[in-house]
């Protein structure tokens, strides 16, 4: 394998990067705290920097890079970023993985070297226990005045053990008891959290194996930083604090929308102090065009007077209003307005249904009820992504490895041409046979194994049209032609049965939905990817992605209730909303939901959001 020096090192793929990132990108030497606000660019420049410290072996081999995300897609799609700008013996020395799946892979991996009594419990499931469980508990507990979210609270800043957690005789001797339920059960009942607090005790007192995590990963991504919550961090310490390996944090506090979920008021500032980290600024917002990002920099300068202006760097593509709010008096006539509206941008402005995304604050299963009808009435498909398939939410379907080994395959028995889906189906043969780009014979079998997979698969799908039972068929000869266990060694959080089986239903479940209705078996691979359809969701889903335009559902005093200038996460969630536009964002206001939230009103009015009557 042949290296390039440093200096002679060249993004991949002609990708420009500001001045900032540049700097940022170079600093291998020391950890950098990366403040990187709404379409930065972050996931871009984590994928060139990965592609930098690997092509150029200041990674060296065999090390590996850690990239750690809070959600499937983003860790997917860095993941495959760096797949594409790397060659594939470098780019399988980068771990891309949600921040729930790494400590689950390590408590599955290692569990039996935790101090006793967590040692146990290798049959154990994911509980999310919901709030009557809770004050179930804390009534037995004679708990009464304490709530779920306490709880949770002190979960998260009381360390393992539980004796010497830093935390009053009443709370530790409650949440002793809430581990010895959780392990009494049958099987064991464990959080994520939990399992947080599990992988940083054993990394507290087995000197040996974060003597081998540290020299098996010099260098670390932290996506998302903001999100962190105190467990977490408390883990990142165990990890690495004191040692060599080299931290890069990317995020934003102006999206910190996790602060219920327990994320760090303070994490930018921690991290620079724990872990002596330069902090670096990017400017560029590479997603909006200048009138967005205008507007904005306006709620940034409400949430953080010391916002500065990004330089938007995307161009403005569209005519007419980019910003405004929708009045509409009933909920019919908002659904038929946005419907009716969307349906005439499809047919007379040259957009794709999916170009448009519809969020909402909460309660999307109860909006989708509302939408579906009026959406069908106009021929358009609406998808909520929240709902779940087989128990499965559609959004983390999408986003599972399982989806990304089977899909491409069906289309290219099912397209005549799908260059895409030819070049995910071979990189993943390569990786899991482990397959370096230089073996010529070893490249060849490969090709030659999927060419005559592929063939036996069109002619199956050509002689049995599209049916549940016809498409659970066709995922299972995909799965065998990849080798489950194959597929489930490389994953971490496959190496369950119980783990796996579970994701495999969810696939098989919204497989088999897409097939209902569907004249070709295109058609079914199109609805199972959202292709032609337009995205619902809530704000906390649409993190991380982007939309050419969007509109929220619910801008009023009782939709969004705690939409209150001193909530500051909230208007945070509303900056988040803004900024998943590319080009166009639109908020509609509906008398029969709620009133006006006046002093929104009055913030985007002097940027030019006016409050306009519906399109109907």
């Amino acid at each position: 394998m042949s290296y390039v020096a440093p200096a002679e090192w060249r993004p991949a793929g002609g990708v420009y990067l500001e001045d900032n990132a540049w700097e940022a990108l170079q600093k291998s030497g020391k950890s950098t705290s990366i403040i990187a606000s709404a379409g930065a660019g972050k996931t871009e420049f984590l994928a060139q920097k990965a592609a930098y410290l690997l092509q150029t072996n200041l990674c060296e081999a065999p090390k590996r890079i850690l990239a750690i995300s809070f959600k499937r897609d983003a860790a997917r799609n860095l993941s495959d970023r760096v797949h594409k700008r790397c060659a594939s013996e470098l780019a399988r020395r980068f771990d891309s993985i949600t921040f729930d799946a790494f400590t689950k892979s390590i408590i599955d991996r290692l569990r039996p070297a935790l101090p006793a009594p967590f040692g146990g419990a290798a049959n154990y499931e994911i509980s999310f226990p919901k709030r009557d469980a809770i004050e179930d508990f804390l009534r037995r507990h004679n708990a009464h005045s304490e709530s779920q979210a306490t709880l949770n609270e002190k979960m998260a800043v009381a360390p393992l053990p539980i004796a010497t957690a830093p935390i009053n005789e009443r709370w530790r001797q409650l949440l002793q008891a809430y581990w010895t339920e959780a392990y009494a059960s049958n099987p064991a009942q464990l959080t994520f959290l939990m399992l947080n607090r599990l992988a940083d005790y054993l990394f507290r007192t087995d000197a040996g194996i974060t003597r081998a995590l540290r020299l098996t990963y010099p260098y670390v991504f932290l996506d998302e930083f903001q999100d962190t919550t105190e467990a977490q961090y408390d883990l990142l310490r165990s990890m690495f604090l004191g040692s060599v390996a080299k931290l890069t944090a990317v995020g934003d506090d102006k999206q910190r929308i996790m602060g219920w979920a327990g994320a760090m008021p303070d994490g930018f500032e921690r991290f620079k102090t724990d872990f002596d980290a330069e902090e670096i600024v990017l400017h560029s917002n590479w997603r909006s065009h200048a009138d967005l990002v205008q507007i904005q920099h306006v709620i940034a300068q409400r949430i953080d007077p010391q916002s500065q202006p990004p330089q938007a760097r995307a161009k403005r593509g569209v005519v007419g209003d980019v910003a405004a709010i929708w009045d509409y008096r009933t909920r019919q006539e908002e659904a038929q307005g946005v419907a009716g509206w969307i349906k005439e941008e499809v047919e007379t402005g040259g957009f794709a249904p999916d170009d448009f995304a519809i969020l909402v604050r909460q309660s999307a299963d109860d909006i989708e009820k509302e939408l579906a009808p009026e959406f069908a009435a106009k021929g358009l498909r609406l998808r909520n992504v929240a709902r779940s398939a087989g128990g499965v939410p559609i959004q983390d379907t999408l986003a599972e490895e399982i989806t990304a080994a089977v899909i491409p395959l069906m289309r290219l028995a099912a397209e005549e041409r799908a260059p895409a889906s030819w070049q995910s189906a071979i990189g993943l043969r390569q990786d899991l046979l482990g397959l370096d780009d230089g073996d010529d014979d070893g490249l060849y079998r490969a090709r030659q194994e999927l060419e005559e997979f592929v063939a036996a698969l069109r002619t199956s799908l050509q002689s049995a049209p599209p049916s549940a039972q016809s498409a659970e068929a066709a995922a299972e000869d995909a799965l065998q032609f990849i080798g489950e266990r194959t597929l489930r060694r490389g994953v971490p959080s496959y190496r369950r049965d119980a783990d796996y089986e579970r994701t495999k239903a969810g696939f098989l479940a919204l497989l088999r939905e897409c097939t209902s209705g569907a004249a070709n078996w295109k058609e079914v691979l199109d609805r199972f990817e959202g292709i032609g359809q337009v995205s619902l969701m809530t704000i906390h889903r649409s993190k991380g992605l982007e939309f050419h335009t969007m509109i929220f559902m619910g801008l009023d005093n009782k939709s969004w209730w705690s939409l209150d200038p001193r909530r500051s996460e909230e208007l945070k969630s509303f900056f988040v909303a803004f900024t998943r536009a590319k080009q166009r964002a639109f908020f509609t206001s509906c008398q029969q939901r709620g009133g006006t939230i006046n002093w929104i009103d009055a913030l985007l009015s002097p940027a030019g959001v006016a409050r306009v009557e519906g399109p109907g």
